[in-house]
């Protein structure tokens, strides 16, 4: 099939960036969108031309390097998909696509389409994380988690970083990613001992970062490809409160 593309081109983070169009023929309807993407840097680089920048890297869903805005709408069209596990027969022939990049405060564009996305790396680095004493490891059997316990933190965990929460919100705000990453070590009892401090330090480097307060739209869970329920929210809220409270009752 045929296709006409707009893209964001951006040559770094302070130059100027335009939509740039682009035809290209011969798209099979089998293709993964970075597929398609592909193929049109390879005719780009045949021409020689500049090519178009975009991230990826497991091209399995897994990872969440990938992730543009399509038509409007992070990850693209399908539901609970990455832009990587989207195919190219969710489109049509002679159909125009606008491809961006993700936009926030909190995710500068670096070049094209691909952002900088350093900033959850460093909220995870604040405290998204379980300090244990080295050696050797205890009985999986003296620290028992119950089976809902264990789906929940499961559930929480299965965030893959990806940042279409953020792309899709009104107010760029992380705060579904920072609560599923606070939730799931708040729901185990491995993370106990952090817990106070680790809801105030994430949370203090999440506004640090500039992102956006969260005003329940909760179109951050519509986009995301995992489904990470915004309950998450709910926990991240209750879980700063309460180290808050604790904090100045000491």
């Amino acid at each position: 099939m045929k296709l006409y593309l707009k893209i964001w081109r951006q040559k770094d983070r302070v130059s100027e960036g335009k939509l740039v169009e682009y035809t290209l023929d011969n798209v099979n309807t089998h293709m993964s969108f970075l597929e398609m993407l592909d193929t049109l840097n390879n005719q780009l680089i045949t021409n020689n031309e500049e090519p178009v920048e975009f991230d990826h890297d497991c091209r399995e869903g897994i990872c969440g390097q990938c992730g543009v805005v399509i038509n409007g709408i992070a990850h693209g069209p399908l539901k609970n998909t990455t832009t990587c596990q989207l195919h190219m027969r969710e489109f049509k022939d002679n159909e125009t696509i606008l491809i961006e990049p993700f936009r926030a405060a909190g995710f500068p564009v670096k070049k094209d389409l691909k952002v900088d996305r350093g900033a959850f790396d460093r909220i995870i680095s604040s405290g998204g994380y379980v300090s244990v004493n080295t050696g050797q490891a205890p009985e999986a059997n003296t620290i028992p988690v119950g089976h809902e316990t264990a789906e929940a933190a499961f559930d929480s965990a299965a965030c893959i970083g990806c940042g279409a929460c953020v792309a899709t919100c009104k107010n760029g705000s992380a705060a579904l990613f920072t609560s599923a990453k606070i939730t799931q070590l708040a729901l185990l009892p491995q993370a106990k001992e952090e817990r106070d401090q680790r809801a105030l330090k994430m949370i203090a480097q999440m506004d640090k970062e500039q992102f956006g307060h969260c005003s329940n739209t909760e179109a951050c869970e519509v986009e995301c490809p995992q489904g990470i329920s915004v309950l998450n929210i709910a926990r991240m809220n209750y879980e700063y409160n309460r180290a808050s409270f604790l904090k100045f009752k000491k």
